[in-house]
């Protein structure tokens, strides 16, 4: 027996629902109607909804009161056992593929590829992935800038996936990516020739390792859902996006929701009938609504990281790491080296005196990024009083994609498919710590958990 855990980032019950009606996910449909079928409470509120904090919940079974991870790379530095701990312990193998916000423990087994934004955790085996997540961790955290990609890069990434499982799907898909672009707006689409590389990656790991259990993580329709839910629904905003916007756009969250059901038809192919299959989303999304008379909220990011730094006078040595959107870490030599940094990101100004950037310290890191929501003019400028230069805002920054339009909702889906579950739509929704203890007894594992499985005698098939 074995489980394999979909983790499709924020996706939304209710998108899910509506989109099965209309007939658009016949194998979400299969899955849904085949599962016990919940809907997860976050059990938080903003700035605590956040998929890295969630993440972790799902992993570990613990509340953000207990793990207390806030920012996206904090997980690396948790010592709680997520559930591939625990089925290390038991003496059996997992393959984690791209979870958000994880580590493993020592003694870990199988598998282990970290998300593309971590910092911290190693994959396992050691160096195993490195053809891998160089090349696509640069089109992830600079997905709006030209990746800092070479030639060898790709060739180096080409040889590793011909030796993991790459499909001719996948090969005739990117050609006709690369083919429209020179012809359309259709760059956005790339996101979803990643996923099917990933995809490709995780079938063949998990074929040839047999893991007992396993996850595999993508984020593209939240993304999507984040900056296009303007054009998927136009109507609900006052706020309008332009013609050309609404006809490139407009079907980028459906094509989402399409692409992750494709993957879902392949991994209800892919188990047996001893073999469990979830799907969980951790939290949802929904229209965000509430920058519309303001403008709207569009998020900047540094546009050369060497400029902006010298602009605000940190002499200090570091090394830059892109996290997400308008985040990322700065590492130093000390932890005043880091300290004076801080002040100096933090004591730049905008003319109408805004602060522009946060910079938290960790230690000897910096957690900064742009906290500017809202267009400035043209005429804005920054003042560094470390320099006392003065330069324009848009020379130092430049708008991400779109205005951003879905925002995080607490509810997200829970889905067990299973031999002796029953197929079940639960009227309730449940904490969103329940995923642990149920994940946990699917894989046949003990540990400590607040809340309980959802696996109770009463939700399973009575053997004949």
């Amino acid at each position: 027996m074995s489980t394999i855990v979909l983790e499709f980032n924020e996706l939304s019950p209710r998108l899910l629902d509506r989109f099965i009606a209309e007939g658009h996910l016949p194998n979400f449909r299969r899955l849904r109607d085949s599962a016990l079928v919940a809907v997860t409470d976050a059990e938080e509120e903003a700035p605590y909804l956040e998929p890295w904090i969630q993440w972790v919940t799902v992993h570990t079974g613990l509340s953000y009161a207990e793990h207390r991870c806030f920012q996206l790379n904090d997980g690396a530095a948790l010592d709680a056992p997520r559930i591939w701990d625990l089925v290390s312990r038991s003496g059996r193998s997992n393959w984690i593929c791209g979870s958000m916000n994880a580590a493993s423990q020592p003694g870990f087994r199988g598998h282990f590829l970290p998300d593309p934004w971590a910092t911290e955790p190693i994959a396992q085996p050691p160096g195993h992935f490195d053809a891998y997540t160089g090349l696509v961790r640069s089109y992830v955290r600079e997905h709006s800038a030209r990746p800092d990609v070479s030639g060898a890069d790709f060739a180096r990434f080409g040889r590793f996936m011909l030796a993991h499982g790459l499909s001719a799907r996948s090969v005739l898909a990117a050609i006709r990516q690369l083919a429209g672009e020179r012809s359309g707006n259709v760059k956005w689409r790339r996101a979803m020739i990643l996923d099917r590389l990933q995809w490709d990656l995780f079938r063949s790991i998990h074929r040839s390792a047999r893991p007992h259990f396993s996850t595999f993580f993508l984020n593209s329709t939240a993304h999507f859902q984040h900056f296009h839910w303007r054009e998927f629904e136009p109507a609900l905003f006052s706020i309008q996006s332009s013609a050309q916007d609404l006809e490139t756009y407009g079907g980028s969250v459906l094509d989402g929701y399409r692409n992750m059901d494709r993957m879902v038809g392949q991994a209800l192919a892919m188990t047996r009938e001893d073999d469990n299959l979830v799907l969980v989303t951790a939290l949802g999304q929904q229209p965000m609504l509430s920058h519309e008379e303001d403008g709207g909220r569009q998020i900047f990011r540094h546009r050369d990281i060497d400029r902006l730094l010298a602009f605000g006078g940190v002499a200090a040595e570091w090394t830059y790491a892109p996290v997400m959107s308008q985040q990322f870490l700065l590492h130093f030599e000390s932890d005043a080296s880091a300290q004076a940094a801080a002040t100096r990101i933090e004591a730049l100004r905008l003319s109408d005196g805004r602060q522009p950037m946060w910079a938290r310290r960790q230690g000897a890191m910096l957690d900064a990024g742009c906290m500017i929501e809202q267009a400035p003019g043209e005429d804005v400028m920054v003042t560094s009083s470390a320099t006392n230069e003065v330069l324009r805002f848009s020379d130092l920054f430049y708008p991400l994609e779109a205005l951003r339009s879905g925002k995080h909702h607490p509810d997200g889906a829970f889905w067990i498919k299973g031999p002796g579950i029953r197929a079940e739509r639960l009227a309730d929704r449940v904490s969103l710590r329940c995923v642990a203890p149920t994940l946990a007894d699917l894989a046949e594992v003990g540990g400590r958990f607040s809340a309980p499985s959802l696996l109770t005698p009463a939700r399973m098939e009575v053997a004949a």
